[in-house]
């Protein structure tokens, strides 16, 4: 079951075994393995390859058909989830992307660019979260 779902979702991404495995640190013989059932991942690696597909673990190893977690209504970890996501979709967390040291040599230019989009993301988050009659201050 672990293997059909796996290459089911890897091929949904359009990821080839070594692009899977560079995202979650594993060898591609890995994840043929993992996809052909001639091994099994190990806790960690599960738990990496079910945060990369916002899948449970449960779905992967089909002790569920349902995909999401139940009860997961909670859009705010829906959207942290969705955040994390998009990182490693990116690479964003390989990029050195948080590392201060290659913050240090942005330009004047550079860095006007980032805050003008981060001041457009808080603008469009604020404007999503006002509530129609409520009162701004």
């Amino acid at each position: 079951m672990l293997g059909d779902r796996l290459k089911r979702l890897r091929l949904e991404k359009k990821l080839t075994q070594e692009e899977l495995g560079k995202k979650i640190n594993v060898t591609k013989v890995s994840i043929s393995g993992y996809e052909n059932g001639n091994r099994t991942p190990d806790t960690e690696t599960l738990q990496k390859l079910a945060d990369f597909f916002n899948v449970t673990t449960d779905y992967l190893l089909g002790r569920t058909d349902d995909p999401n977690p139940p009860g997961n209504d909670n859009e705010e970890l829906g959207t942290l989830a969705r955040i994390n996501q998009l990182i490693k979709e990116y690479g964003i967390e390989q990029m050195g992307f948080f590392d201060i040291e290659k913050w240090k040599h942005l330009t004047e230019d550079e860095i006007r660019e980032i805050i003008q989009h981060f001041e457009w993301v808080a603008h469009k988050a604020a404007q999503k979260n006002k509530s129609p009659g409520k009162d701004t201050e």
